[in-house]
């Protein structure tokens, strides 16, 4: 098979097109570069489209003969999607939609769909199993549950064979190059602070958890990667099962702990500042990953001190915080 990754040039896509091509798997990346680094995906096809731009996106389908989708373009940050719905939806649904579009125009025979632990929201149980009712708190999540929605609605009427990705905290980085450039997720935004030699921020401790922090399922992205391989090599071998499956570590770190590790990694005295709560921050979201393991033959092999390190070493320098 010979797969397009859309977002291919992005942090988590990156590593997806390196995973991906090191198992031999044929790869030519479609990717906006509004985030994207094209050095990243140097020596792979490179087609500079959104996927919003459907004509385009089908002829690169067409032109490249890609016979399977990566999924990986999205807009992806809980917060700003509450301040920033339409461009949540705009992108994640209706870029979804004309891809599928294309894609179904084009015969494209399977398909990998990135989707999110937020379809959750705030689970009832941890770990969570991908069973689990999907009730989002953020329009982020929304648009996951109606992206894995429009996925298997049209393999249902295309006779497409898909997976739903449901990716937990990815973090860490296989090189400086690969390393997120964008990112707003917990151990950036606590590199940044500590770079700036402010304290990082804790929201909430109060939660009903051990210390009374977040509790959340970081997983690192080489090892996220190696999900999409088996997933994509599961597609290609037939037709798949067309379920969501869990894509995490299996075990839950809090946010304090995250934090006083990271600060320990990059020799900081900076002790966590705790905050107020944030509104929709779920006490904890841990994986279920017996589904992966089962299906997909993968488990993550990367511990969470590993995967720190490596998201600092990739780091090219601090940046400015946030505000103190």
């Amino acid at each position: 098979m010979r797969w397009l990754v859309t977002g291919g040039a992005g942090y988590l896509g990156a590593h997806v097109v390196a995973a991906m091509a090191a198992a031999g798997q044929d790869v030519v990346v479609l990717d906006d570069l509004s985030t994207g680094v094209p050095d990243r995906v140097a020596g792979h096809p490179l087609v500079v489209s959104s996927v919003l731009d459907q004509d385009a996106v089908a002829d690169a389908l067409t032109g490249a003969g890609i016979t399977g989708i990566v999924h990986l373009a999205a807009k992806k940050t809980a917060p700003e999607s509450l301040a920033r719905p339409l461009d949540y939806y705009r992108q994640n649904v209706e870029g979804l939609r004309r891809l599928l579009a294309a894609a179904a125009a084009t015969g494209v025979r399977a398909f990998a769909f990135t989707s999110s632990a937020a379809v959750y929201g705030t689970p009832e149980a941890s770990p969570v199993g991908e069973d689990a009712p999907c009730r989002p708190v953020n329009p982020y999540g929304e648009t996951k549950v109606v992206g894995e929605w429009l996925v298997a609605d049209v393999a249902r009427t295309t006779g497409m064979s898909f997976l739903n990705l449901r990716c937990f905290n990815v973090a860490g980085a296989a090189s400086r190059l690969l390393a997120d450039t964008h990112g707003q997720d917990l151990l950036q935004q606590v590199a940044d602070r500590l770079d700036a030699g402010v304290a990082p921020l804790v929201f909430g401790g109060d939660h009903p958890t051990p210390d009374g922090s977040c509790v959340r399922d970081f997983v690192d992205v080489r090892d996220v990667a190696d999900a999409y391989v088996a997933a994509a090599e599961l597609l290609a071998s037939g037709p798949a099962p067309g379920l969501a499956v869990n894509i995490g570590r299996g075990a839950g770190v809090s946010v304090l702990e995250m934090c006083r590790l990271i600060a320990a990694e990059a020799s900081s005295d900076l002790a966590p500042r705790v905050v107020e709560r944030r509104a929709g921050d779920p006490p904890a979201v841990v994986a279920d990953v017996d589904r992966a393991r089962r299906l997909l033959g993968w488990h993550p092999r990367r511990e969470v001190r590993e995967m720190v390190r490596s998201a600092l070493a990739g780091r090219a320098g601090g940046r400015p915080a946030p505000g103190a």
